[in-house]
């Protein structure tokens, strides 16, 4: 338990710092997020801003995991670190979206195809090394209720193959706002780490510790008016540690609760784009994703941000009774 506490104090003190080196670096590569055509007029004036700052809690994230876990991985316990190399592949996954943009100069990087084939491919690997290694089995936790049902092991991967590519590009989503996927994520990494401190899975609880740690201090930098952004690169390398952290820990529908922001995100859109050619032209929100259409309604980024981050926190308490079975 120490160790987590002081994996929360290292993390944030290092991103802290780390802030003070990759901010300048980033300003003077030029490495300034574009703005999207379609999104509020309003976030012009955040063009230029710089972006990739995820690489801040993306590496006290793995400081963290190697000295606070040592221990844990010399008696043979990975779990920490294979879902810490997961989200770190999102990362560069991310980190390759954000360098095409930036070198381009345009707010499109990688294909959708280019980066769903890479994300599934991804996810496939780290399920099957998950299970192989007996830290993941292949039957579904339900909370509440306290039952699982067991799947054949070749269907629950591709079962949890889609879930990963959802869950992250459903982060992705979420990063609309300053502060916005910072704020709500600390939170769900809060959950993740009592639990499995709960679980006594203290090794397991060391990364999201860490991004607790990591995101508090982060939120210095990218609460509004943003110093940095995360970009691609971190909001996919934290979409990653959100859903890897829940499959190691054996709960995945945990995430349909505490990932509801990011699920009503990621509905927003699919509602919007169904909506506006079943009646030719028509609009279900005035932009999407949800954050934007708030934002037309006259709410406040910073407001949005606590609303978001409220809901998140309701959601993983109520969670929490619902996976309380497995104590």
């Amino acid at each position: 338990m120490m160790n987590v506490i002081l994996t929360i104090l290292v993390a944030f003190l290092l991103t802290l710092w780390l802030g003070r080196i990759v901010i300048p670096a980033l300003r003077a590569l030029k490495a300034g997020q574009a703005i999207r055509e379609d999104g509020p007029t309003w976030h012009n004036s955040k063009a230029g801003t710089p972006t990739m700052g995820g690489l801040m809690f993306m590496a006290a994230a793995l400081v963290c995991v190697v000295v606070f876990g040592f221990t844990g991985m010399m008696s043979g316990d990975f779990s920490a670190m294979y879902v810490l190399l997961l989200a770190l592949c999102f990362g560069l996954v991310g980190f390759l979206d954000d360098f095409f943009k930036v070198k381009y100069k345009r707010n499109l990087g990688l294909t959708s195809i280019q980066k769903a084939c890479l994300q599934m491919a991804v996810s496939a690997i780290f399920l099957y090394i998950l299970y192989k290694e007996g830290i993941m089995s292949a039957s579904l936790y339900i909370p509440f209720v306290n039952v699982s049902f067991e799947l054949h092991p070749i269907a629950y991967i591709f079962f949890a193959m889609f879930v990963f590519v959802g869950c992250v590009n459903a982060v992705n989503l979420t990063d609309g706002l300053d502060g916005l996927s910072s704020s709500v994520t600390v939170i769900v990494m809060v959950f993740f780490t009592a639990v499995a401190v709960a679980m006594e899975r203290f090794t397991l609880a060391i990364l999201p510790a860490s991004l607790i740690g990591g995101l508090a201090a982060f939120l210095c930098y990218n609460w509004k008016p943003a110093k940095v952004f995360m970009g691609d690169t971190g909001s996919l390398f934290l979409g990653g540690a959100v859903c890897g952290t829940a499959f190691a820990l054996d709960m995945p529908l945990v995430l349909i609760m505490v990932g509801i922001i990011y699920i009503i995100e990621t509905m927003s859109v699919i509602l919007q784009v169904g909506y506006f050619k079943l009646t030719h032209g028509k609009r279900l929100f005035k932009m999407a994703p949800i954050h934007h259409h708030y934002e037309k309604c006259g709410w406040s980024e910073e407001r949005i941000d606590l609303t978001f981050a409220g809901i998140t926190a309701v959601m993983c308490i109520l969670a929490w009774f619902g996976v309380s079975g497995r104590f």
